[in-house]
């Protein structure tokens, strides 16, 4: 009786002892020595998932990884995505992540200003998207990072921009402060297309704003250089100085050539720009030259500016770049 008791203890420390392997072998670091990027597919079922795992070195055995899942797993199905697996990630850790579904996000990202040429080309880039697309129609995508996941199309992402810049023009536009320059949304967007472009200070944005609704009140031409380069770039950097020929030229964006907005946006500006548009600074000024620190001066009078213009030709000779 005691031989056989003391086989019990034993069988029994073995048993315990072989848990605690399990356990370890279960929740303790596994054999990737570098990060990957493993894909499940929609409809796989563990097994295939295991199969994935073991080929990706994230799990040394898929039979074993669909034994101890079936054990110590709850339960719980698996979701398909692309999933970010850290190097030597446990083997529990691992399926926590296929069950949460804690897919790997990616993101394609549109800066404030950007032209719709430049958007596009941001989201072909975009790798892991599928399908092609065409430069949306300019001011229609809100600047924004977005998220999405391997398989999403490109159409679709555009869709999404431009539902989130028509969602917040619409409020925006219901808050707009009484006795502004635009009388639509529409005409909203198209001038906080240049604000955008002309500065990229938040401090001076609603000034930038206010002269340029001045001017649309007293019907004096914008004089926007943005608009005079948008037709000869679609909006990527000119590079060069603009030509007289270009500020003379009647194309329906040159606010030299004509008073009033253009006939389009020249970008697709960003929620700070829409806001200032539609709440201007209380300020008079007409007019705004660069002061050579990335902002403006601003001036009521053509004679202030004329002055200021001075002051600015002063630090560009300094700097000799004229």
């Amino acid at each position: 009786m005691k031989k056989l008791g003391c086989a019990g203890l034993i069988v029994a420390a073995l048993a315990v002892l072989a848990f605690f392997v399990v356990l370890q072998r279960w929740g303790g670091n596994g054999p990737l020595e570098r990060n990957i990027t493993v894909e499940i597919a929609p409809g796989t079922s563990m097994a295939g998932a295991a199969a994935e795992l073991e080929k990706a070195g994230a799990i040394s055995s898929a039979s074993t990884f669909k034994l101890l899942a079936r054990v110590f797993g709850g339960g719980a199905g698996i979701k398909a995505g692309e999933y970010r697996i850290p190097a030597h990630l446990s083997q529990a850790d691992i399926l926590k992540l296929l069950q949460g579904g804690r897919t790997l996000q990616r993101f394609v990202t549109i800066p404030e200003g950007w032209p719709s040429i430049m958007a596009r080309d941001a989201i072909m880039n975009a790798k892991g998207m599928t399908g092609k697309i065409e430069a949306p129609g300019e001011g229609t995508i809100l600047p924004d990072s977005y998220s999405f996941q391997r398989g999403d199309s490109r159409s679709a992402m555009v869709q999404r921009m431009q539902r989130a810049m028509t969602d917040y023009l619409a409020a925006a536009w219901t808050k707009r402060k009484p006795g502004i320059a635009v009388t639509t949304p529409r005409d909203a967007l198209i001038l906080a297309s240049i604000v955008e472009k002309e500065t990229g200070k938040e401090a001076e944005r609603r000034t930038v704003a206010a002269v340029y609704s001045n001017r649309l009140k007293r019907g004096m031409p914008l004089q926007a250089d943005p608009t005079v380069i948008y037709p000869v770039t679609k909006g990527r950097p000119l590079g060069r100085r603009i030509l007289r020929s270009e500020l003379q030229a009647d194309n329906g964006y040159n606010t030299y050539a004509k008073t009033g907005l253009p006939i389009g946006p020249i970008a697709n500006p960003g929620r700070a720009s829409i806001d200032a548009v539609l709440d201007p600074a209380q300020s008079s000024a007409l007019y705004f030259v660069a002061d050579g620190t990335g902002g403006h001066v601003f001036a009521d009078t053509l004679e202030q500016h004329n002055a200021n213009v001075q002051k600015w030709y002063a630090i560009r000779r300094a700097r000799g770049e004229m």
